[in-house]
């Protein structure tokens, strides 16, 4: 398979510039959160992992300072061409806007290309499904350029560049969460990460008996574009309020009975909700960590359901389609738990579903959506892998 895709991509490189010979090629995954969402900007804990879907890229460098991008997956857009001289964002970039801001971030720490790059990118992760296709790009570009260019960078620092791009350069205000899933993954293992000081731990993640099963609803989100930079600046504001109250650096920082004693100095009532939800999913996703390691998945599955709630109803970033998903799913026989995954606003669920369930759950879930939504919802049952490699 992998032998494969490294043909694969090489072949696109050999037709678009005409000449493979030295191209090294790429690979960077994108991630699944199982719990601890809009946690991950507010000081709080995620359980991400990675997947063994992500994206690739044939690279090669060049005499001059030109970047030349081609993507196997927007063929009808061609090449698009830059130059290290215009490390800026536009409209007309596209989606190479997230390759450019990596170089741009680089650039900024002192860590300048020399010569430009030709780059051929090939995706599996679904287009808008929430799995990190961005940041699997930007941790994908910053591993690119660390093994072309000999720049000094661990992976916890790609992870640093790909988010610090993506907020400054891309004008989203994303958490480190999906970055650092992306750099640092590593197989059968979810990442325990505390984002206030990226601390972590590895906790296996084999479910004996169930498989994690990812549910795209095919709803579109564009994350930029969203709500999602207003969630954060609803948090902000509520943290500031807190914060005169008592000491505190993030939401993360507070238990559930120290919310519930200072939450009216909040005094707006959906940035109370907001910040309920940062509070208490921080704690949902220490109590499923813990669930796991006692072998308690049903704990960790209940726990998952009430992340959907809050998800839904105190912050506000599902969608009617995500909830179908979900409410169809919580129905079943041998579903653990469900719940949207990822920035929300469309994308997709990540269920726990006992083996025996497994076709019963796509067949019933998938039967429920088309008569309730109209679309055909697509079902991946995920392997969790590790995280970027250059394919030899």
């Amino acid at each position: 398979m992998v032998k494969n895709m490294k043909t694969k991509i090489l072949e696109a490189f050999e037709k678009v510039y005409g000449d493979a010979s030295g191209a090294k090629v790429y690979f960077a995954p994108g991630r699944v959160n199982m719990i601890g969402e809009h946690t991950d900007y507010n000081g709080g804990h995620v359980f991400p992992c990675a997947l063994t879907i992500g994206t690739y890229a044939a690279v090669k460098k060049r005499a001059d300072r030109k970047l030349r991008f081609y993507s196997m997956n927007f063929t009808k857009v061609g090449v698009l061409e830059s130059s290290l001289d215009d490390l800026s964002p536009s409209e007309e970039a596209g989606w190479t806007n997230y390759p450019k801001g990596v170089m741009w971030a680089f650039a900024g720490r002192g860590m300048k290309m020399d010569v430009g790059l030709d780059m051929v990118i090939y995706g599996n992760i679904p287009n808008g499904s929430g799995l990190s296709s961005s940041a699997s790009l930007e941790v994908l570009t910053g591993f690119a350029l660390r093994d072309q260019f000999g720049f000094d960078v661990s992976n916890v620092d790609l992870a640093l560049i790909g988010q610090y791009s993506e907020n400054n350069f891309n004008g989203m205000n994303c958490g480190i969460m999906d970055q650092f899933a992306s750099a640092m993954g590593k197989k059968d293992h979810a990442i325990f990460l505390n984002t206030a000081d990226l601390s972590y731990e590895y906790a296996p993640l084999v479910l004996d008996g169930a498989k994690i099963i990812v549910t795209n609803s095919k709803v579109k989100h564009s994350l930029v574009d969203s709500a999602y930079n207003n969630r954060r600046s609803e948090c902000e504001k509520a943290l500031a309020q807190l914060q005169t109250v008592v000491d505190i650096k993030g939401l993360g920082d507070l238990s559930e009975e120290a919310f519930e004693a200072h939450k009216d100095v909040i005094d707006d009532p959906v940035r109370q909700r907001r910040a309920k939800h940062a509070v208490y999913e921080n704690q949902r996703t220490i109590q499923a960590v813990e669930a796991l390691a006692k072998k308690d998945v049903d704990t960790f599955g209940q726990l998952m359901n009430a992340s959907h709630v809050s998800l839904r109803d105190d912050y506000e970033v599902s969608c009617e389609e995500i909830d179908i998903l979900v409410e169809e799913a919580w129905k079943i026989d041998g579903v653990v738990g469900s719940r949207i995954t990822g920035g929300g606003f469309g994308g997709c669920t990540v269920s726990i579903v006992k083996d025996e369930a497994v076709d019963t759950f796509r067949e019933k879930v998938g039967a429920a959506y088309r008569e309730r939504v109209g679309k055909e919802a697509e079902f991946y049952v995920v392997e969790i892998g590790d995280g970027p490699y250059e394919l030899v």
